[in-house]
């Protein structure tokens, strides 16, 4: 677990898995950060790493929307004090509602008001809900602040989203584009044999990657520790390929970005953001490499358009 507040001053709590920190997500870290300055005090978002679900359900592995690196960027730019990352183990799981409230909440955060959405459940086997942290807030002194939903956004929902090579639908249920992380690899280079270099990223393992296809975005460049901090960044408009290339057997799936007019680029070992604006098409075999060549400039026409 994170750094205690215990013996400091009191603060305002908020709990989530916080996967992609979308639209619903922000309201309600929004909502705990408010309360924590209209009183004076510490806001905190505590989060969870592994995924709950790959704890309480092995293999499940769920798509992750968001690194931990990248929620917790997000949730620092929603204007919290601290972020406490809570290590989810099967013995967590375990834990019942109240001693959560009582170990976790009271005596370790001191929380005086703890604030989360409508659907929030804890404790073992989700057995409590928010009118048991309500009793439970009755008994060891913290308030509850519930925050209700958006209609139809979810992280399950977005990635159902994804998986459909719907973007545009992430988009708005984020309330930003979807992107991928990763560390830009040597693939089979045939991007810069036709005149377009792309930049092969190499992704975590369960990153909630779009369906096959071709999409406009950004290409970002992001300063990390121990990797180059070349063009650190800096970011360009995008044609984006995600899939294993039909036209070219035995291929494995990849995202391959080409940074629109860019040839000039060194970008391997560089940590890179992929940024999915909208979805051009999907993947098509072509009969020949001049018919390939002649659909990446169409591809490439068509993202200048969306990212200008």
């Amino acid at each position: 677990m994170g750094p205690s507040v215990q013996g400091s001053e009191r603060s305002v709590v908020t709990i989530g898995v916080y996967d992609g920190v979308h639209r619903g997500h922000q309201r309600v870290v929004e909502r705990a950060v408010a309360i924590a300055r209209e009183r004076g005090l510490r806001s905190v978002a505590v989060t969870f790493e592994p995924h709950p679900d790959e704890v309480v359900r092995p293999g499940s592995h769920p798509q992750r929307l968001t690194s931990l690196r990248r929620r917790a960027e997000l949730l620092d730019g929603l204007g919290v004090d601290e972020i406490d990352v809570v290590e989810f183990t099967l013995g967590l799981s375990r834990t019942s509602p109240a001693d959560f409230a009582q170990n976790v909440l009271a005596e370790r955060l001191r929380a005086a008001v703890v604030a989360v959405g409508e659907d929030f459940v804890f404790g073992h086997q989700a057995s409590g809900d928010v009118e048991t942290l309500r009793t439970l807030g009755d008994k060891y002194d913290f308030a509850v602040e519930v925050v209700p939903m958006l209609d139809g956004i979810s992280s399950s929902a977005i990635r159902e989203r994804l998986v459909a090579g719907d973007v545009e639908g992430a988009r708005e249920q984020l309330g930003r584009p979807h992107r991928v992380e990763g560390v830009v690899v040597r693939g089979y280079q045939r991007g810069r044999q036709l005149g377009f270099p792309t930049a092969n990223v190499e992704t975590p393992p369960h990153t909630a990657i779009p369906a096959d296809g071709v999409y406009a975005g950004w290409l970002e460049c992001i300063p990390v520790a121990n990797l180059p901090a070349l063009y650190a960044g800096e970011r360009w408009p995008a044609a984006i390929s995600v899939g294993t290339n039909p036209t070219f057997e035995g291929v494995p799936r990849t995202v391959e970005a080409y940074a629109l007019d860019r040839d000039d680029l060194e970008l391997y070992g560089v940590h890179v953001a992929v940024e999915f604006g909208a979805r051009l098409r999907g993947n098509t075999r072509f009969e020949s490499i001049d018919a390939l060549i002649a659909q990446i400039h169409a591809d490439v026409e068509a993202a200048r358009r969306l990212t200008s």
